[in-house]
């Protein structure tokens, strides 16, 4: 993946360095710069990606993450020969619903809020 993998150096439960491996630093220093530029779409499926790592793993983390997703995709579309099409910027609520509820109605829980979910279709 042109060096953008973080390692998985785990031993014995321990994990060790999850750095990223050394590659050809004009492809990374592309993908990185590009990342930025597709983070700053704010109704793109990008963004979405980026703000939901780097809530959990910091911005420079969720940045490489961007950078190689774009590098899957650029393969895939080169590959199979296909445009790219965005997946949108709600594409986690769609995806995950029952999840992002749950974890909604947990947060409103931890904050004191005591909410009676109405059971429904998602």
């Amino acid at each position: 993946m042109g060096g953008l993998c973080p390692r998985n150096d785990e031993s014995a439960g321990k994990r060790r360095s999850t750095r990223v491996r050394k590659s050809g630093t004009w492809l990374k220093t592309a993908l990185v710069t590009a990342a930025w530029a597709a983070v700053r779409v704010k109704t793109g499926y990008l963004r979405a990606q980026f703000l939901r790592i780097k809530a959990r793993r910091g911005a420079k983390k969720a940045i490489l993450a961007v950078a190689a997703s774009m590098l899957t995709a650029a393969y895939h579309m080169l590959w199979d020969g296909v445009e790219y099409t965005d997946r949108g910027p709600d594409y986690f609520d769609r995806h995950h619903a029952e999840k992002t509820i749950r974890r909604l109605l947990k947060r409103l829980a931890d904050l004191g809020c005591h909410v009676d979910p109405i059971a429904h279709a998602v």
